[in-house]
């Protein structure tokens, strides 16, 4: 039992709630290969098969499913412990998550403010918001649109702006038009509610190709296979724009018009505490350049109720 971590016990909750390690693991931003590697250490510490797995389902066996809840509780008390730990040590730190993205001087904007907590449970941006909602986060860093927040009880500022860019197989080179891509929607709705919908609304205005997909290919090895298939270059996501490139492939920007991408930081709209206000000012304070890209322009698109 040494050798057990908090950090297994979460990958085996990310595991059986997909029953996809590849879903997981993409939702846990780790490589497949080390979720499998770390849930089987987790086994052979606990002494019980948790998964029953073959090439093509994952389902808990017994003993992972009569386990779950206890896992459940022993996170709970190790988070209600950092908390307790906090008041001991003079004030709760502001828990923040995020998706891919953080800003880069975070640490030197708020150390004067209030102890900030970068939770380590990476989720798509519709989880984070919905973490934010139920109080299991203070703030987040994510793409959230008007309706959502409205929904959810939130209000959120503005923090940060990537340019999308489009992938093709090399040979192609220089800026390509919106409306030459294609868009990649994966059937998985739970891991990208949120890119789909941006996708969706992209493919609406501006004439780009919709390829609908089911292997979690948005990001990672699967998407440069999607591009290699495909007759025209396809645009990455925030998460994809993250990965190098492979070298047959590069990299071209989006013209006519550009693809931006917005990163909202996101707090509940009944927040009082005065640690989780001072960090929200301390890191919308100088938004005044959105990341390496700068402020939006006029040939830029963006969906509807984007921040």
């Amino acid at each position: 039992m040494s050798g057990m971590e908090l950090r297994q016990l979460r990958y085996f909750v990310a595991v059986a709630a997909e029953l996809n390690f590849g879903r997981a693991a993409a939702r846990l931003l780790i490589a497949g290969p080390s979720l499998s590697q770390q849930i089987k250490a987790l086994e052979r510490d606990l002494g019980v098969v948790l998964f029953d797995r073959d090439r093509r389902s994952v389902a808990l066996t017994a003993a992972g499913t009569a386990l779950l809840p206890h896992v459940h509780a022993l996170l709970e008390q190790a988070d209600d412990l950092r908390r307790r730990a906090g008041r001991l040590a003079g004030s709760e730190p502001v828990r923040l998550g995020y998706v891919t993205w953080l800003p880069p001087d975070l640490t030197a904007r708020t150390s004067a403010v209030a102890r900030v907590h970068i939770d380590a449970w990476v989720a798509p941006s519709h989880a984070q918001a919905a973490r934010v909602a139920d109080g299991s986060l203070d703030l987040a860093v994510c793409w959230v649109r008007d309706q959502e927040l409205e929904k959810l009880g939130l209000v959120a500022r503005l923090v940060g702006v990537n340019r999308l860019h489009a992938v093709s197989v090399a040979g192609g080179t220089g800026a390509v038009r919106a409306r030459d891509t294609a868009v990649l929607l994966d059937d998985d709705v739970n891991s990208w509610a949120s890119w789909n919908a941006y996708a969706e609304e992209l493919v609406r205005d501006t004439g780009s190709r919709a390829e609908h997909i089911a292997d979690g290919g948005v990001m990672g090895a699967a998407f440069f296979d999607h591009v290699r298939r495909l007759d025209r270059p396809v645009v990455n996501s925030p998460k994809g724009g993250t990965v190098p490139l492979p070298p047959d492939l590069v990299q071209r920007p989006i013209v006519s018009p550009q693809v931006h991408w917005t990163w909202s930081l996101v707090r509940r709209a009944d927040e009082q505490r005065v640690e989780v206000l001072a960090v929200v000012d301390a890191l919308c304070e100088a938004v005044g350049n959105l990341g390496p890209h700068g402020a939006p322009g006029p040939d830029v698109w963006r969906p509807a109720g984007d921040r």
